[in-house]
């Protein structure tokens, strides 16, 4: 890697104003009715559709679901005669499907399996037989991760997705469900802070200084003094570890990684390339906002998740607050 910092000057870096990411939960309220109706009409489980909505989209912060309204990551394929989007995937400038908003985006997922024959034999299934909706899925060629079936199944227990089949069937009214997550709504326990593995993803990249680039002219910044690059739309733990030369365990542990093979990145993420620091430089405290997570406040401000807790006298399963706020030095 050569150091070119005099070449930064040249360069005008604009702020990047991204949308403020949401919730699972979020997600699943502003969707469910949808999935219900096609249900209704397609016969497809709403469960099945929420959770591949859920894990295609990053719960709809992908930049493919931003950007493009595609929830489920469809490709174009031969037919396809809507707008088109352009991403990097399995391969390079890949072409995915874009709609006007994301209700079209759950339509035309409900006729992309019922209009392809591979996907036949899963009409033959129970309707509420999530499970074998989601080996059906796997089986016939979805998606290419060997644990995509698990994952789906992992998502509808967690959520209780399954109540939506109930209900969009007629066999239990929404009104006797119980809340999407089983959490008091101003807080949250320390136990899945790993759960989903999400990055932090600053509004505003400006406020970061840099510190280098790489030689294929890639930005590397500093925050707290630990350097980190903004990922790319779909870049996995493994591949950017060995593109910066990072061994694969230790960059987990820099960005308080435990599930790996489960996730990928969103453009703008931070992705740290150093150990985290005990303390930050600048910020004393923060004062916890709704949902956020030690793992959300060390990747914000390149602070030890570990190191926080003990700054703060805190133990695995001690409820997090909002508006707690937790010292960072």
């Amino acid at each position: 890697m050569k150091f070119r910092i005099a070449l930064l000057f040249c360069f005008f870096l604009p702020l990047a104003l991204m949308a403020q990411k949401i919730t699972v939960e979020e997600y699943i309220e502003t969707y469910k009715d949808i999935a219900m109706r096609e249900m209704k009409e397609h016969k497809i489980p709403a469960s099945i559709t929420l959770a591949q909505g859920i894990l295609e989209s990053g719960a709809g912060n992908s930049a493919l679901a931003r950007e493009a309204k595609n929830h489920f990551g469809i490709k174009c394929h031969k037919g396809w005669e809507g707008k088109t989007y352009t991403m990097d995937d399995d391969e390079k400038d890949e072409c995915f499907r874009q709609y006007k908003n994301a209700e079209e985006s759950f339509k035309d997922h409900s006729l992309f399996l019922t209009g392809r024959s591979r996907y036949a034999d899963l009409f033959k299934l129970d309707i509420m037989d999530y499970e074998g909706w989601a080996k059906g899925l796997k089986a016939a060629g979805y998606a290419t991760n060997p644990k995509y079936a698990q994952l789906l199944i992992e998502r509808i227990q967690l959520y209780g997705l399954d109540r939506y089949d109930r209900i969009a069937m007629g066999l239990e009214t929404e009104g006797k469900t119980k809340p999407v997550k089983p959490s008091k709504p101003d807080e949250v326990v320390l136990e899945p802070d790993f759960l989903f593995e999400l990055a932090y993803s600053p509004t505003d990249r400006s406020v970061f200084p840099l510190a280098d680039m790489t030689d294929d002219k890639r930005f590397i910044y500093e925050n707290n003094g630990v350097r980190f690059v903004f990922a790319k739309e779909g870049e996995t733990p493994e591949g950017m570890a060995a593109e910066f030369g990072v061994k694969f365990k230790k960059f987990c542990e820099y960005n308080c990684i435990k599930r790996p093979d489960e996730m990928t990145f969103h453009s703008g993420d931070v992705v740290y390339l150093a150990p985290l620091k005990n303390k930050n430089r600048k910020a004393k405290s923060y004062q916890l906002a709704h949902g956020e997570t030690i793992r959300d406040v060390a990747l914000r401000f390149a602070v030890k998740p570990e190191r926080i807790m003990k700054l703060n006298h805190l133990t695995d399963g001690v409820p997090l607050k909002k508006g707690m706020k937790l010292k960072l030095k």
